[in-house]
This record gives C-alpha cells, sequence and structure tokens, in this order.
C-alpha cells in the first residue's frame, strides 16, 4: 500500500488528510526507521509495508468506530513502537492521549516522535500497565491496546483505565473469536459488555483482524488490576 493508496483508504471513511497530516504520518515512518538501526521496534520497515501492516492495521478499528468524534480521551496500552496510538493521534487530532509502556528506551523513541511530529496533547509514560491503570483508574473514554496479550489478561490491564460509559477496543488478529469465548467471564468481572466484533480483511492479503469493541456499564472492582505475575498465571476465565 503505497501512501497515496493509503490516503485514498482513509478518504473512503471520510476523511481527507491534510498535507500537515501526510507529513506527520511520513515523518513518523522515517523516525521508525532511523530508530530500528539502534533498537528493536519492528521488522517491517519497507514503506509501503509500514503504511499496510502499521499505519492502516493501526487506523481501521478506529475508521469503523462512529462514536470516536464524541470521545475526547484515549489510552493505548503496551503502545510499543506507536500503535496504534501515533497514527490515531495523527488523523484523529481532538483526542488526548496517554501512551504506557514498560520499556524506557521506547518510551523515548515514542516521545522523540511526538516532539519532532509536533503533537499536541500526547505523552507517552514509563510505566507498567498494572501500576498506571492503579493511579489512573476510570480516566479514559476509549483505551485500547494492539498484539499485547491475550484478551482475558489484557482487559484487566485495561478496562480499569475506562471510564463509566467509556469503550475498551481491542485489536486483535485471528485468534480474536477464540480470545472473546474464553474472556466473556472476566469482561463482565471487570464491568464491560461486548457491543461490537468486526472482522476485517487487510488489503493485498495482508491478513485477518478481529477488532472487539466493549463499552463499560459499571465500575471495575478495586482489587483488579492485580499484580502482572497473577494476572499472567491465573487468569480470569
Amino acid at each position: 500500500m503505497t501512501p497515496e493508496q493509503f490516503y485514498d483508504k482513509v478518504k473512503e471513511f471520510g476523511i481527507e488528510l491534510t498535507e500537515e497530516q501526510k507529513w506527520r504520518l511520513h515523518r513518523y515512518y522515517e523516525l521508525l526507521v532511523e530508530w530500528n538501526e539502534k533498537m528493536n521496534l519492528t521488522g517491517i520497515t519497507e514503506v509501503n509495508e509500514v503504511y499496510l501492516k502499521h499505519f492502516y492495521d493501526s487506523l481501521l478499528g478506529f475508521l469503523m468506530f462512529e462514536d470516536i468524534h464524541n470521545c475526547k480521551t484515549l489510552c493505548d496500552v503496551g503502545s510499543g513502537a506507536g500503535f496504534p496510538a501515533l497514527p490515531v493521534k495523527i488523523v484523529f487530532p481532538h483526542l488526548k492521549m496517554d501512551l504506557v509502556d514498560s520499556l524506557g528506551k521506547r518510551v523515548n523513541f515514542l516521545n522523540h516522535v511526538i516532539a519532532e511530529t509536533k503533537l499536541e496533547n500526547i505523552k507517552a509514560y514509563h510505566s507498567r500497565a498494572e501500576e498506571y491503570a492503579s493511579k489512573h483508574r476510570e480516566s479514559f473514554d476509549i483505551v485500547t491496546a494492539r498484539a499485547v496479550a491475550r484478551l482475558n489478561i489484557l482487559s484487566e490491564l485495561c478496562v480499569p483505565l475506562v471510564k463509566e460509559g467509556g469503550y475498551f477496543i481491542a485489536l486483535k488478529g485471528q485468534t480474536g473469536d477464540e480470545e472473546l469465548v474464553e474472556s466473556k467471564r472476566a469482561l463482565d468481572t471487570f464491568g464491560v459488555e461486548i457491543i461490537d466484533v468486526k472482522h476485517v480483511e487487510l488489503p493485498e492479503e495482508a491478513g485477518s483482524r478481529t477488532n472487539i469493541y466493549t463499552k463499560k456499564y459499571k465500575k471495575t472492582p478495586n482489587k483488579y488490576p492485580r499484580a502482572y505475575g497473577q494476572i499472567k498465571n491465573k487468569p480470569l476465565k
């Protein structure tokens, strides 16, 4: 997917990117490749592959989410190299964002990209997800994650951060439906209900995605999230 094809795909959802947005995406790509030479950020560095498998893949779940324009705050848990948060921020600049990652070097990269692309109302934080969640409970309209952990583990890290009436959006791959089945008790315990599941095929046979949308209808019990060792060894099922 060339950058121009990416712009056209985004336009299909009614969003015509400005020259500034296009520049920010390209600058992000340049920095990703540059920093990837000194630290392991991604195995995907060819420009067309990045625009498809990172930028478009990150955005698709939000382009298809009708309520995004009514949401004001977003937290990306386990942000890694900035996916999905940075492409989403560039395309939906009204969102105020926190990016959370446990590796300091990645956080340095994220904050460098934010500064270089002149993004506002966005910051990356060096923290374990469960520690961050315990300090920022019920703070965000949207909490999301991409390729971090299985859903029953991921939901315990993410849902406590979601405001009542807000959304937890999990961007999953081919195992999404299977993970959903094993996570229904966990999702209910943490206070969210499934409102939509979208199965999508990326262009150019780049793979299938299962994007899971849940809405928070009650506060998460204070005992969650537990310590990560407990979450990992005894996930709710």
